[in-house]
């Protein structure tokens, strides 16, 4: 699987005479490409047409010729964007024509702070160029960049993504059919158990009557949607249930098995903690907290200093998981640290703001525990393994 990766510093030394930088702004419509070119004063700026990579290598060989007619021998061509929907081919493509390629994290790039600010692609371009040469500078904390993960990686993750959207969708369907039946006076029907649809049709108002046609019409569609849903639910759950002997997976499978040992973390818990997070590289533990956003975000200037809560950066689905597995993780290891520490800091609580709280810092306690586990085979204290 992809190898450590430094997300805030360049590893390579950045020499202004021999390497060519370039940026990319991407839409649907065009792509506009701006660089630095050695022993050029302009800036170039050209377009071409979405996923032209061609275009794009044509391009940055003109440059190259440029720099060479300007006295300047190109060793090293630089080309940055932004993660988007684009995501990560692009740059893949590019690697295997030998270019070094970055992704830079959207959110790290410093913008002007004024309400009412010029933007356009031009000025983006710029933005991003001055940001990219200043990030290769070694400049600290200029922006971030993003982890350009495999084919297999990225494809290891979608099983979990696509569960979520599954969910989700079931959800949205069963309150649909709530909903239609409240204006009946009717409750309690499940469209999950065997016999739904025969159910359905057999439904009648308070007053024995048939259901209007077509409400009945549109019941029925609903609950046949809900059964096709479930059933592509099912089969997702499979395919993670395969991911861990999976041998593409490479050493990410062995993670999730032994993840599943730890009592009230499932295997669906397992393969998302780790193709979401755990089987990537962190320096150390504050930069794991980050990635999942579960960092504070302090106010302190002047006289004003107040907590702002937990940043909220990276993944909404895996903070929720984290969240949820906090909760089990105190009902089915009392004895452990993590939720002696809980109790102790909540006073016993049993309900309120407070055990809200405290279950954020928890659930970040318990992540930094977990990546110790797979990382290094640091087992949490107090907590008794199932049998292999």
């Amino acid at each position: 699987m992809t190898g450590s990766f430094t997300l805030r510093a360049p590893t390579i030394a950045f020499d202004h005479e021999s390497t060519l930088v370039a940026v990319m702004e991407l839409s649907n419509v065009s792509w506009l490409v701006g660089a630095a070119v050695p022993g050029v004063e302009r800036r170039p700026l050209r377009k071409v047409a979405p996923r032209d990579i061609a275009g794009v290598l044509v391009m940055l060989g003109s440059w190259q010729d440029e720099a060479v007619r300007a006295g300047r021998t190109v060793t090293r061509v630089v080309v940055a964007y932004e993660a988007g929907r684009d995501g990560f081919w692009i740059a893949r493509e590019l690697q295997r024509h030998g270019i070094e390629v970055y992704v830079i994290q959207p959110s790290s790039i410093p913008v002007d702070r004024r309400f009412r600010r010029s933007k356009t692609d031009r000025i983006d371009i710029n933005l991003l160029l001055r940001t990219l040469v200043a990030w290769l500078r070694g400049e600290p904390r200029v922006c971030a960049m993003v982890a350009i993960p495999s084919v297999a990686e990225e494809d290891a993750r979608r099983p979990t993504r696509e569960r979520e959207g599954l969910v989700v969708g079931l959800l949205a369907i069963e309150n649909r059919i709530r909903s239609i039946l409240t204006r009946f006076g009717l409750e309690g029907f499940n469209p999950r158990p065997a016999g739904a649809l025969e159910r359905v049709v057999a439904l009648r108002d308070r007053d024995g009557a048939a259901l209007p046609p077509r409400t009945a019409g549109e019941l029925r569609r609903l609950v046949e949607h809900h059964g096709f849903v479930a059933s592509q639910i099912k089969t997702v759950e499979g395919e993670l249930a395969t991911l861990a002997t999976d041998p593409a997976t490479g050493d990410l499978g062995p993670m999730v098995t032994l993840l599943t040992r730890i009592p009230g973390i499932s295997v669906k818990s397992a393969t998302l903690l780790v193709f979401e997070c755990l089987g990537r590289h962190f320096p150390n533990a504050k930069a794991l907290g980050s990635f999942a956003g579960l960092v504070g975000t302090p106010y302190d200037s002047g006289g004003s200093q107040r907590e702002q809560g937990i940043s909220k950066d990276g993944s909404p689905r895996l903070r929720r998981s984290l969240i949820q597995l906090a909760w089990r993780w105190l009902r089915l290891n009392p004895a452990s640290p993590l939720s002696r520490w809980f109790v102790e800091r909540t006073a016993g609580a049993k309900h309120g703001r407070i055990r809200k709280i405290m279950v954020v810092a928890l659930a970040r306690k318990l992540l930094v525990a977990l990546w110790k586990m797979v990382r290094n085979g640091i087992v949490p204290a107090d907590v008794r393994l199932k049998a292999a």
